[in-house]
């Protein structure tokens, strides 16, 4: 794992509360990464549930690759905590 994604995870885990969390998120990413990184998210959590990869791709306006990317990683047990 790179050094640099490391010291990122060691800073999120030093966040106390969400209004914190918020603030320190809108500083460091983007608009478009703000809008990207929870639609991430939203689609673990509709795999988790059963949906459909296509279902999720066109609720979500995505791409089909990218819930299958989340399913990819859903597989090998990387979301125990969503």
């Amino acid at each position: 794992m790179d050094k640099c994604f490391k010291q990122l995870a060691k800073e999120l885990v030093k966040i106390k509360g969400e209004k914190e969390m918020q603030e320190f998120l809108y500083g460091l990413f983007t608009p478009q990464e703000i809008e990207s990184i929870p639609r991430r998210l939203e689609i673990i959590k509709l795999l988790k549930k059963g949906m459909p990869q296509h279902e999720i791709a066109q609720k979500l306006g995505v791409g089909v690759a990218t819930v299958t990317r989340g399913s990819k990683e859903l597989k090998m047990n990387k979301f125990e905590n969503v």
